[in-house]
């Protein structure tokens, strides 16, 4: 009896053993488990200069975005003097047959000094579309310009063809007023064809 007792003491001692063995191996399986995953917390963030596309997914070839394709140089706006008729000088400088002088914006030329753009939005023979351009009708082309610090001087070449005795102020007004205003200068002194635009103008009124 005493062996009997004996005996099944050690098959329940060796049944336990097995048991806390298989337990002790769980565990250990467990972790070795939990290792290979880490929190979120803990993963490596993504490397810089990798795009994401749309669909969420990695693409390491994606280019990163350069900087912006430069502007081309841009060219300031310049200031060209036109003639609203009858006005009165409601709009601007009054003078001549009772119209008024008036500045506006015309585009500036690319590679141009001001003074040329300025005259030349003149001779290209546009208007404002409630001012009028007593250079339109002309066939003049701008030759050279200089600016001394005080005087601006301006040359001319081609004909001048006007509407009317009204016109002749205007014609010099609208000349002078632009070459002053392009240049910053006090005195402007302007030449069409070699002759002063004083004379030039005086020979025209004769000549009518």
């Amino acid at each position: 009896m005493a062996k009997s007792c004996s005996w099944a003491g050690r098959r329940a001692l060796a049944a336990a053993t097995g048991c806390l063995a298989l337990l002790l191996c769980g565990c250990s399986a467990m972790g070795s488990a939990g290792s290979r995953e880490a929190p979120l917390a803990l993963l490596p963030s993504a490397k810089p200069g990798i795009g994401s596309a749309a669909d969420g997914r990695d693409h390491p070839n994606a280019a990163s975005p350069g900087p912006a394709a430069s502007a081309g140089p841009k060219t300031s706006p310049v200031t060209a003097y036109f003639v609203m008729v009858d006005d009165g000088g409601r709009h601007g400088i009054r003078f001549g047959c009772n119209d008024s002088l008036v500045g506006f914006a015309q585009p500036g030329d690319g590679g141009n000094v001001p003074l040329k753009a300025a005259i030349g939005a003149l001779l290209d023979g546009g208007q404002p579309a409630n001012a009028y351009n007593a250079l339109g009708a002309s066939r003049l082309t701008f030759l050279s310009g200089s600016f001394d610090g005080t005087t601006v001087t301006v040359y001319l070449s081609g004909t001048l063809n006007h509407g009317g005795s009204c016109d002749l102020p205007r014609v010099e007004a609208q000349l002078t007023q632009t070459a002053l205003e392009a240049t910053g200068a006090v005195k402007a002194e302007i030449y069409i064809n070699g002759e002063t635009l004083s004379d030039y103008l005086a020979r025209m009124s004769r000549s009518r």
